[in-house]
């Protein structure tokens, strides 16, 4: 029933945009049609430039308006464009909006715009009225001529018809709904060489967020682990050279002594193993094939293991991948609930694919609280994607994708 209701949701949504938007577009498109005309036979004058740049700018407002409609009603989130620089100058202001990338797409927006609209008001209404309008045909006529109506064959035909075509609404409005996301995807967000600007700009955010929390981390631990256990050790050293006495020194004493620095030395190194393995694993020294196995191993949860790497990443990638794959199992240990957990790994045609499924309760998310969207981001630092398939109860199923070389 669930998704029933939200099947109808969605199918509402859409013909609501179908209705609604057919004004917003006529009004689009009126607009930069008058845009082009007016700036063309102002284009001689000295209000020509400002007129256009006014005009641009309004052409913007438009854009906020149309990604909003299309997010509220069709559910595409349109990533919105950074903001107009505002240099010193009226001249140079004016110059940045003449060049603005996102004001010119979206004119060409608001111009393809209305014969979307056109189509998608014609099968949200003008088509259902006409298919109405075609099956009750035969009353239609009886009503209006009380002659004899139609013949059998004509109002069979005419029922046929109206219900063949009422049938094929769904769908049409559907493929309808699809076009208009992805012409606002396309037109309506930033310009590609703006979003790989962002995605560089937030990749390096991140990176630098990430390598001072690690730094932080290894500090706090070298200060009260590593450090600690030294200056016990220097303490038992000097206990034990306190011991050595000239006259007669005791040796069930300095027996002890001697058995415990030799563990706080051992103390101290299995700490320093442990501080660098988290900054590189010495198992990926072998590759990917060879650690995995070996993080798959020290899962609570058993794991069926899946690995084709017939090419080796670099290594910043193997780097991700692999603590990628240890979010991953950390994550179905602690949250899933599952019995059993699947990893497979495969590299072809320049990417690698990482992917971990198990058979727990399912309802993860990106930002749902598990670090998933944390691990997104560390993925998107080396262009990876991240997508996430877990529909309440179960399966889930987390996929990684990166390029082999950066």
């Amino acid at each position: 029933m669930a998704g029933q209701r939200r099947y109808f949701s969605v199918r509402g949504r859409e013909w609501a945009f179908a209705v609604v938007g057919l004004p917003l577009a006529l009004l689009g498109s009126v607009y930069a049609l008058a845009v082009v005309y007016v700036g063309a036979l102002l284009s001689l004058t000295v209000l020509g430039l400002p007129f256009v740049v006014a005009a641009l700018l309004g052409v913007r407002g438009f854009g906020t308006l149309h990604r909003w409609l299309v997010g509220r009603l069709l559910r595409e989130s349109i990533e919105a464009p950074a903001r107009l620089p505002r240099p010193a100058g009226v001249i140079a202001r004016g110059r940045v909006v003449l060049t603005d990338p996102v004001a010119w797409r979206t004119l060409l927006y608001l111009v393809l715009r209305l014969p979307l609209g056109v189509l998608g008001f014609a099968a949200a209404v003008a088509l259902p009225l006409g298919c109405g309008w075609l099956i009750g045909f035969p009353l239609w006529a009886r009503l209006l001529d009380p002659a004899p109506g139609p013949s059998a064959s004509m109002a069979a035909a005419s029922v046929l018809l109206g219900s063949v075509l009422l049938s094929a609404v769904p769908g049409a409005v559907r493929v309808l709904s699809r076009a208009n996301r992805w012409l606002a995807r396309l037109l309506l967000g930033p310009a590609r060489a703006q979003r790989r600007v962002r995605e560089l700009e937030t990749a390096r955010t991140v990176l630098l967020a990430d390598g001072a929390e690690q730094l932080r981390r290894l500090e706090r631990d070298l200060h009260d682990g590593t450090q600690a256990r030294l200056v016990a050790l220097a303490i038992t050293l000097a206990l034990t050279e306190d011991a050595l006495d000239p006259a007669g020194p005791n040796l069930e004493r300095l027996r002890t002594l001697v058995g415990r620095a030799c563990s706080q030395t051992d103390e101290t190194i299995a700490e320093l193993r442990r501080l660098t393995q988290g900054l590189h694993p010495v198992t990926l020294d072998g590759g990917l094939d060879q650690a995995l196995p070996g993080l798959s191993a020290t899962s609570p949860v058993p794991v069926t293991m899946r690995l084709d790497l017939r090419e080796r990443p670099h290594q910043v990638v193997e780097r991700a991948i692999y603590f990628c794959a240890a979010e991953l199992l950390t994550n179905v240990a602690k949250h899933s609930g599952a019995r059993s957990a699947e990893l497979t790994a495969s590299t072809a045609d320049g990417r690698i694919r990482l992917m971990v499924r198990d058979d727990g309760r399912g309802g993860a998310a990106l930002g749902g609280g598990t670090g998933l969207t944390g691990l997104a981001e560390r993925l998107a630092a080396v262009d990876g994607v991240l997508r996430v398939d877990s529909p309440p109860g179960g399966p889930t199923t987390v996929t990684a994708e990166l390029p082999t070389h950066l």
